[in-house]
């Protein structure tokens, strides 16, 4: 009964299928360990095909539930692996180094008695993740693959436009410490988050944090902290180069304030370049948002239902599904980037106005940047719903360290699908240091709501200075799906920290780890002719795409 109630709680309705559950079943892998898994398969179904999912995250419990009792219910069998070192598998675990685990439990799960032929894999996140890295080498008896909030590399993720993700590896090196049985993770993802910030907030060197929020040093922050994202250490965890060579049909989940969308919208292009055709949703959700949550399950059952079973009545009827904040109304569309999108420059003007016309002659804003006192970050992408990802950015905007840029009043609505970026041109007296661009909501009583922002650390020589010093600099920002609405304002703030959400930069070079000394840094932002910065909104016509019945979010 309890298992029938907790699919039910997932929005599935409850399967016709009594389940079975085999438990602690020995998958050998690499250098002698052995690996456990748990199969859960209807009763009254020979051969069917098998979901595979491979978690760090306990294989009982809440993942035992969502993913082995639900798509067994479904008529899938499904198999749900503990990773290397968790919950009973062998071995120590070994962050993001999944390829060759992963393809022996494949080869394994072929050879089983029961395997009907057929396979598919599911989850989100690290879960996701594992899926990238055996996708190009599974075989053909790889059907379908549904992935939430996830990609294939987590190389850039990590490292935001060259800064660091402080908050997010301390929470997660704190999650995966901390696990140690089915249950754990429900008080975990809610301390994590408080830990991590009370770590970041303490003021120690970086390479001292992980000791104070899990009370022990981690070998993989540490291993963060001197690999940055051009270093051999990311090379044989990153599967961006073999996406393009997947052909099994994926299914991809995002989240406007997921931490990994930037580059789960990449691995999309790959396969849309390489003549694929995936699937896109993408929701007003954070990374571990229970509303998606709930509803990847029973998307995941229709995608396996239609390219296992070849029963494809329940697929939209356009592969790409965005929910249009402050449209609040879910769209479709054929594509990504969606049809119909322009780039349009709206450029920072003098005495802080924003709009689209060229700026005049005029003196640059300044500001100083005191990593001392650093830049909060006060809401945006966030992994365990640690800060609000949308909240009002007042109390952030009267700060002497963030500028901000505001147009008039809309006398129409206006609506941005895409990718969002800005073009900078600074000068700062520190070759080392951030910038760091939001873009906003202004509604009519004031309330500034973040949408999207970008970061990017400036380093000697990259971007080079002109003569007299100045830089431009382009940002990429999280991709947007909004609609401004009449009466309403667009508000570009600039700053040069964000934190803890990414590492302070110390203006002085030393390696962020160990790094003590901490430079002030007087920050210039240009708007006059050849000098214009800008931020570039992709602009679409009013409801654009086929829209879908406005529903709540969760709703799939």
């Amino acid at each position: 009964m309890m298992r029938r109630l907790g699919v039910s709680a997932l929005g599935l309705r409850n399967g016709p299928h009594r389940v079975l559950v085999e438990k602690d079943l020995e998958v050998p892998a690499p250098g002698g360990v052995t690996l456990l898994a748990d199969r859960y398969a209807p009763a009254d179904v020979e051969g069917a095909p098998t979901v595979l999912v491979r978690s760090p995250y306990g294989r009982r419990g809440p993942f035992g539930l969502m993913c082995g009792q639900a798509f067994a219910s479904q008529g899938f069998q499904a198999v749900v692996q503990s990773v290397r070192g968790g919950f009973g598998s062998g071995g120590v675990f070994e962050a993001l180094d999944e390829r060759e685990d992963g393809l022996a439990t494949i080869a394994w799960l072929k050879e089983q008695p029961w395997f009907g032929g057929t396979f598919a894999m599911h989850g989100p996140s690290y879960l996701g993740y594992v899926q990238w890295a055996v996708a190009a080498e599974a075989g053909p008896e790889l059907k379908a693959l549904s992935m939430q909030v996830t990609a294939s590399t987590f190389r850039d993720a990590v490292n935001v436009g060259g800064t660091f993700a402080l908050e997010s590896a301390l929470i997660w090196v704190d999650l995966t410490a901390r696990m140690k049985h089915s249950l754990s993770g429900i008080t975990t993802g809610i301390m994590s988050p408080r830990r991590a910030r009370r770590a970041a907030l303490s003021g120690r060197p970086l390479a001292e944090l992980d000791r104070l929020a899990t009370g022990a040093q981690q070998r993989f922050f540490q291993e963060l902290l001197v690999n940055g994202p051009d270093t051999p250490f990311w090379d044989k965890r990153d599967f961006s180069p073999t996406v393009s060579k997947v052909t099994a049909p994926v299914n991809m989940t995002g989240g406007w304030y997921d931490i990994f969308l930037p580059w789960q919208l990449k691995d999309y292009a790959a396969l849309r370049a390489a003549g694929r055709r995936p699937y896109l949703t993408i929701g007003p959700w954070f990374h571990a948002d229970q509303r998606m949550m709930r509803g990847s399950v029973g998307e995941s059952v229709a995608w396996f239902r239609a390219h296992l079973l070849d029963d494809p009545s329940e697929l939209r009827d356009q592969p790409v599904r965005l929910f249009v904040t402050g449209a609040e109304e879910w769209r479709e569309f054929p594509d990504w980037p969606v049809p119909g999108m322009r780039e349009e420059r709206w450029h920072l003007q003098p005495d802080g106005a924003l709009s689209p016309g060229e700026p005049p002659e005029s003196a640059p804003d300044t500001y100083r940047y005191d990593p001392e006192h650093p830049t909060p970050f006060l809401g945006g992408p966030t992994l365990l719903g640690e800060t609000h990802p949308s909240t009002d950015q007042r109390r952030l905007e009267r700060r002497r360290d963030v500028l901000t840029y505001t147009s008039a009043v809309l006398d129409e609505d206006m609506e941005i699908i895409g990718p969002v970026a800005a073009d900078l041109h600074v000068r700062s007296n520190r070759e080392h240091t951030d910038f760091v661009v939001r873009l906003c909501d202004v509604t009519p009583d004031g309330e500034s709501l973040n949408l999207c922002e970008g970061m990017r650390r400036l380093v000697p020589g990259s971007p080079e200075a002109g003569e007299d010093g100045v830089r431009r600099v382009a940002l990429e920002l999280w991709p947007a799906g909004h609609r401004f609405r009449r009466g309403h304002r667009v508000r570009v703030q600039v700053a040069s920290g964000a934190y803890p959400r990414v590492a302070r930069n110390p203006g002085t070079g030393a390696p962020i780890g160990t790094a003590t000394e901490m430079l002030t840094a007087d920050q210039e932002i240009f708007h006059a002719p050849g000098r214009a910065s800008a931020i570039v909104l992709p602009l679409v016509p009013l409801a654009t795409g086929a829209p879908t019945a406005p529903a709540d979010p969760a709703e799939r």
